[in-house]
């Protein structure tokens, strides 16, 4: 069975979709649709803008939704998924590719959950740090005891887990963490503290949004990363939606239920090759590659 793995942010790099806008004119239209949907020109930024440019949250998110979904797209019907996951954004890139949301209203949703995730951002400050070479369970015990808010973000895959939360309580939680042995604790250079109590005024903006949203049944099922389960009802989808902006990205785990459930084949959908390299340490044995544009 194949499985369709979207990336999140941090996949983004300057000259993305690019080679798809200039290859397929359904590529070209949906580009210019998206243009239009947003606003602005976001394909003059993923062509030519830089690095710094593109670090923009308002900008990243509809980025690397856009280059996952249109090349989703340009693989077509044939080459269609028995299940999908996406890396926290690209959780919305994968309910496009198997129906739940249109390219449209997918686009709009990811446009206003990067708004309301920079907006809590500001209002708040926080950051996210990198752990690596320890067990999940000590990184949890250890976040659970320190005084402020620091929660583990993201289960990469086994021995790399990103914790989130309030900056002076992220820097505490790195000198606990090396203590007990960590190869590294290293904090990331990003705007906010995701997948964390501290987005819980852009969660509330999101379920707003998401509400108002249609949801269709989809053609295959989504393995979301809160519940790391294969989910086919769209109440519950957009529930999980809903609950991820606070709640930590299940990647390892949704993987191997994957595997559990039949995936023989993983492929990445979208910019940069970050998944495939977590799935394979999530699995030594699971196949992973990147989608291959067709000639």
């Amino acid at each position: 069975m194949k499985a369709f793995i979207f990336p999140g942010q941090g996949a983004q790099f300057s000259g993305m979709g690019k080679d798809l806008y200039e290859g397929f004119p359904m590529a070209q239209e949906l580009f210019e649709h998206a243009n239009d949907i947003l606003g602005f020109s976001i394909t003059d930024i993923m062509f030519e803008g830089t690095a710094e440019d593109l670090r923009q949250t308002r900008v990243t998110q509809p980025a690397i939704f856009l280059h996952s979904v249109i090349l989703s797209k340009v693989l077509g019907k044939s080459f269609a998924p028995d299940m999908v996951a996406g890396h926290s954004l690209g959780e919305f890139s994968a309910l496009v590719s198997n129906g739940t949301l249109s390219f449209k209203d997918g686009l709009k949703l990811v446009s206003q959950r990067a708004e309301a995730m920079q907006k809590a951002c500001e209002a708040k400050p926080g950051t996210m740090a990198a752990v690596l070479g320890l067990e999940d369970a000590i990184v949890e015990s250890i976040c659970a005891d320190i005084p402020g808010v620091v929660v583990p973000a993201n289960y990469n895959c086994p021995g790399q887990l990103v914790i989130s939360g309030e900056v002076d309580a992220v820097n505490l939680a790195c000198e606990k963490l090396k203590e007990a042995g960590a190869r590294r604790a290293l904090v990331l250079p990003v705007g906010g503290a995701f997948h964390s109590p501290l987005m819980q005024p852009a969660r509330e903006e999101l379920a707003m949004a998401i509400e108002k949203t249609t949801f269709s049944k989809p053609i295959c099922p989504v393995y979301q990363n809160v519940t790391t389960t294969a989910v086919t009802d769209t109440e519950e989808i957009k529930k999980n939606l809903i609950a991820q902006l606070t709640a930590p990205v299940k990647w390892t785990q949704s993987v191997r239920q994957m595997i559990t459930d039949g995936a023989g084949e993983f492929i990445e959908v979208g910019p940069g090759k970050v998944l495939q390299g977590l799935v394979r340490k999530a699995d030594s044995q699971a196949e992973a590659h990147s989608a291959v544009i067709p000639e």
